[in-house]
């Protein structure tokens, strides 16, 4: 079986008193695309921190592609583009990376070939020779991600990696992202646009003080799960027992329910089990659920994004 790319048990980091992470356990398979989401201030970006050796945890252990975090080999294995980035802004667009991969180890020959490659695939080819300091909040963006990939990583932590761009820089991510797991690189996304979450991760875990509450497979998305609004009067608490088969997720408000299947193929056999029951059914609506709603219904309305 293959290592993977990411392992905690328990990761936690205290400043003073206040806990910024309280235990973080998960465990990211090499490959996949794994979104990190949760409210501000739920400890992502420390969490990220603590996984690359910059900041040092209270407790708890990690690894990075099957080894310490704070590895020497497994960092050079590794890509990050930070959500606050500060570039030399003194330099070119060419220089910096050739910095870079120089700060990395890579050989010069190799290097030079990479530079001209990623600076193409950003679309900076042109800018090549222009000082970072003139390059707008995108193209930073851009150089930044390009910076990310320069030792071809097998693992890569992108924290917000849209911040700054327009649609055509948001779908050029897209792209760069779904090539890097088609090339097998395991890409570790933070991100607050859960429209690109929903569209380019395989996994997502959400997470409130610093500890996961909620892995979701994407795939379940796709699978038609919907949250339906029932109307009924005459519900008793052991009809709403009932329902349990077809929801673990129930949630009355007077003659108004909520409740979360995985098919809308079930919603006649609810309809009839209502009826036998004694409830007289006066709608029933279903709503696709996205991943707002998951992200709402799992971290609170007051989660805030």
């Amino acid at each position: 079986m293959s290592v993977a790319a990411i392992t905690t048990a328990g990761l936690r980091k205290v400043f003073g008193e206040r806990p910024a992470v309280k235990g973080l356990t998960l465990q990211v398979q090499p490959g996949e695309v794994f979104g990190f989401l949760g409210p501000n201030g739920a400890g992502k970006t420390t969490s990220i921190k603590m996984l690359l050796g910059l900041v040092s945890p209270t407790s708890g252990t990690a690894e990075l592609l099957g080894k310490p975090i704070g590895d020497r080999q497994a960092l050079a294995r590794i890509g990050f583009l930070p959500e606050h980035f500060r570039f030399q802004d003194w330099l070119t667009a060419a220089e910096f990376l050739r910095l870079h991969g120089e700060l990395l180890g890579m050989p010069a020959h190799d290097l030079a070939g990479r530079q001209a490659e990623l600076l193409e695939r950003v679309g900076l080819s042109e800018f090549r020779d222009k000082l970072l300091r003139t390059f707008s909040k995108g193209m930073l963006q851009r150089i930044g991600l390009a910076q990310a990939l320069l030792n071809r990583p097998e693992l890569v932590f992108l924290d917000e990696p849209t911040s700054g761009l327009d649609p055509v820089g948001r779908r050029l991510v897209r792209d760069l992202i779904r090539e890097l797991r088609q090339q097998g690189t395991c890409v570790f996304l933070n991100s607050h646009l859960l429209s690109e979450i929903e569209v380019t991760c395989d996994r997502v875990a959400f997470i409130r003080h610093g500890e996961v509450i909620k892995v979701l497979e994407m795939a379940a998305l796709e699978q038609n799960l919907s949250i339906v609004n029932i109307r009924a009067a005459g519900l008793t608490p052991e009809m709403l027992g009932g329902l349990a088969r077809w929801s673990s997720q129930v949630q009355p408000d007077g003659e108004h329910l909520t409740m979360t299947i995985r098919s809308e193929a079930d919603l006649p056999e609810i309809n009839r089990y209502l009826v036998e029951s004694g409830a007289a059914v006066y709608a029933i609506v279903p709503n696709r659920l996205s991943l707002e709603d998951i992200f709402i219904e799992t971290v609170g309305k007051d989660g805030g994004l």
